[in-house]
């Protein structure tokens, strides 16, 4: 089969599909990659075709408007800001989606599907498969994980998902509209494509582990989770020697990362990182990554990275420290260490919490409540807590024991048969 994989966002966001399509190739199939063009190199590392569907999104999380709508964590206005983003590009992505996958015999999607991609694939009559890290589909079993934790769960949960997807929708509707126009299409219903979606029997892939979120047992059929979808760093990725040589001087240290998560004051951020380190009395690994993390004076106990894969650094580390999206806190547990989250916006409340009731790290912290001395005490508890880190090596082992790639594949291809 030919294949088209439409995913965009972060790189946590984007590399989850990176993951699938270098699985779908390896059994044979031809995959094109269509996302930002930050990630040229990201798939092209992976063996995989890349088209880009839009601008730098680095480049738009480093401004210091966005800096500053994250650090206010308001989920309304970070969604407004968003909209505002992909309305200004609606236009140049309806005219350059559809020859992008017209020769393609099945077009896999996420939440990127939503502006414009789902309604190319019905023009154009392309089979279709749905697939995300975090769940979107409502259950009665727990609240949507982009629902703020102080609203009331239990009887609204399933109203909770109906209410996150009608504003997920909204805010990229700009791109659908214009894409239906362009294609001589019918408006889209003012609710979304999700029952249009469940009618036709779309099926839909969730990229968790169920040891770290059961499937919920009111869900369908068509709902299948398949473990994480990790990519692994290249056969030919290799560390800096100085890092190595770091490692390799003293016990492990904690690593403290916020990855796409930028800040007004990076120089601050990597200073509170550093004092609560210092309190703790550990060494670490601080990674700058998006966000630009830095510091200039960095003691002898600290190594400043840039970045390293998840995968070969989080082993090597006693603790990891970060920001709780999906993709690097599926990393943290796959490692077997405790995770200390620091959630910032979006789901990374849901999987703190997730963290938190699975005994295999602190309780989270949210950024506007981060100082110094809180971070200390939950390094200090991750590091000395036995049990903590009895349950987080059990949780690591049964991860590791999943392969959710080949999961994810097989019912691609199954899925593929019956069309």
């Amino acid at each position: 089969m030919k294949i088209a994989i439409v995913a965009s966002g972060t790189r946590g966001d984007v590399q989850p599909y990176v993951a699938l399509g270098k699985g779908l190739k390896a059994a044979g199939h031809t995959v094109r990659m269509l996302s930002n063009q930050d990630f040229d190199a990201l798939v092209g590392d992976a063996g995989l075709e890349f088209h880009s569907i839009g601008v730098s999104v680095e480049t738009l999380l480093q401004s210091d408007e966005w800096r500053a709508t994250v650090e206010g964590g308001n989920f309304l206005v970070i969604l407004l800001h968003m909209r505002r983003e992909l309305n200004s590009r609606a236009q140049e992505f309806a005219a350059r989606m559809p020859a992008l996958v017209a020769d393609v015999d099945l077009i896999l999607t996420g939440m990127a599907g939503m502006g414009g991609t789902f309604s190319i694939a019905e023009k154009l009559q392309l089979p279709l498969i749905q697939a995300y890290v975090l769940p979107i589909t409502p259950t009665g079993c727990f609240a949507s994980p982009l629902v703020p934790k102080s609203l009331p769960s239990g009887m609204f949960n399933r109203l909770s998902f109906h209410a996150m997807r009608q504003m997920m929708w909204q805010s990229v509707r700009a791109g659908d509209v214009a894409t239906r126009k362009l294609l001589g299409m019918p408006a889209a219903p003012f609710w979304g494509p999700y029952q249009s979606l469940k009618r036709k029997r779309v099926p839909v892939l969730y990229g968790f582990s169920q040891h770290v979120l059961p499937r919920p047992n009111d869900w369908d059929d068509l709902h299948h989770v398949t473990s994480y979808w990790f990519l692994d760093a290249p056969d030919d990725w290799q560390p800096p020697s100085d890092l190595v040589d770091f490692l390799r001087a003293g016990p492990p240290p904690v690593y403290i990362g916020f990855g796409s998560m930028g800040s007004r004051n990076p120089a601050a951020a990597a200073r509170l990182s550093l004092e609560a380190l210092a309190l703790a009395g550990q060494r670490g690994v601080i990674a700058s990554g998006w966000g630009g993390m830095h510091h200039t004076h960095v003691p002898d106990t600290v190594y400043m990275l840039r970045s390293a894969p998840h995968s070969w650094l989080f082993p090597q580390m006693a603790a990891v420290v970060h920001h709780g999206g999906a993709g690097t806190t599926a990393a943290g547990l796959r490692a077997g260490i405790p995770s200390i989250l620091v959630p910032h916006m979006g789901d990374q409340p849901f999987w703190g919490q997730r963290v938190a009731d699975l005994g295999v790290g602190p309780a989270p912290i949210p950024r506007k409540r981060l100082t110094a001395e809180r971070l200390a005490k939950a390094i200090t508890q991750a590091i000395s807590d036995t049990g903590m880190r009895r349950r987080a090596a059990d949780l690591g082992i049964r991860i590791r024991a999943e392969d959710g790639v080949a999961q994810a594949v097989s019912l691609i291809e199954r899925f593929s048969e019956r069309v």
